[in-house]
């Protein structure tokens, strides 16, 4: 949702398109998960846990580079999960463990979700304020009846992925601790996005039914 137009009755929200939305999500998972989870499972078993970790911040190093002198936009998704995989990977490297590379998320994702369904319990859900950072809404649109209790479900969904996430990480490690190095980063974006999914159906769902409120395409 990129834009918006109040009328006399109701509110007319602009749905930006999509595709562009979903490659650059793509690219995101590729550059700051795919690639670096293949150099680290390749490397670990070869050349052991140093080099894996090094090639990880390596590469993070590379794509940001290579980003900025092909003239090509750093957005702050990117930016974000690249420092957080370089810090993790920094903070292993020091204390040479594997463990550690694989907890730091684990506790990451459960503190997220505490901190979403906390949110939501006291009724000021945290994804109002994200919200603000990626769509434009008028500033009374956030006081709806109706989108407030939109944006507390959505919390509550964000929450328990979090809480899920952190669970099925811990899961993995049943498997042993290079199997959940290696597949922990691969079902956690799966499950982000099957949450993300999961938000915009039911997001759009909701917003179709509301009165007063009406979604319309961007045009070309």
């Amino acid at each position: 949702m990129t834009s918006h137009r109040d009328t006399a009755h109701e509110v007319v929200i602009e749905l930006g398109k999509v595709r562009p939305q979903l490659i650059r999500g793509i690219r995101v998972f590729v550059e700051t998960i795919a690639v670096p989870t293949v150099l680290l499972f390749a490397l670990l078993y070869t050349a052991g846990l140093g080099w894996g970790l090094c090639a990880v911040i390596g590469w993070c190093g590379l794509v940001l580079v290579l980003r900025r002198a092909l003239g090509h936009p750093l957005p702050s998704t990117l930016l974000l999960s690249a420092g957080m995989l370089c810090g993790r990977a920094a903070m292993a490297l020091v204390l040479s463990s594997a463990l550690v590379y694989v907890l730091q998320p684990v506790f990451g994702s459960a503190l997220l979700g505490v901190l979403f369904l906390g949110s939501a319990a006291i009724g000021r859900p945290i994804v109002i304020r994200l919200a603000r950072d990626f769509v434009s809404l008028p500033a009374h649109l956030f006081h709806h009846d109706g989108i407030r209790r939109l944006f507390t479900q959505v919390t509550v969904v964000w929450g328990v992925s979090r809480i899920l996430d952190a669970g099925m990480s811990l899961g993995l490690l049943h498997w042993g601790l290079g199997f959940g190095l290696v597949t922990r980063p691969f079902f956690s974006g799966l499950l982000s996005a099957l949450t993300i999914g999961v938000c915009a159906a039911w997001a759009l769902r909701t917003l179709r039914r509301m009165p007063g409120v009406k979604l319309r395409l961007r045009p070309a």
